[in-house]
């Protein structure tokens, strides 16, 4: 190898770490307020979405729709 070819494998190695992306998803639990311990699983950006989700879905547990905000995944 000469050192034109080693500088170019160096910068191509450069090159694929720079461009790889960064994994921002994280999985989040949507506990049901109701206190049955049913649960949705969502994906969310942190970056993107700084505040805690909210949402308004069915438990069958209660066999309504109830409030589910967001807890950590264990």
């Amino acid at each position: 190898m000469t050192g034109d070819d080693i500088e170019i494998l160096r910068l191509c190695v450069l090159w694929e770490e720079m461009g790889k992306p960064k994994g921002g998803s994280i999985f989040v639990r949507l506990v049901s307020a109701a206190g049955t311990g049913f649960f949705y699983v969502k994906r969310k950006n942190p970056r993107k979405m700084t505040e805690k989700l909210e949402f308004r879905k069915y438990d069958p547990r209660v066999n309504k729709h109830v409030l589910f905000t967001e807890a950590k995944m264990k």
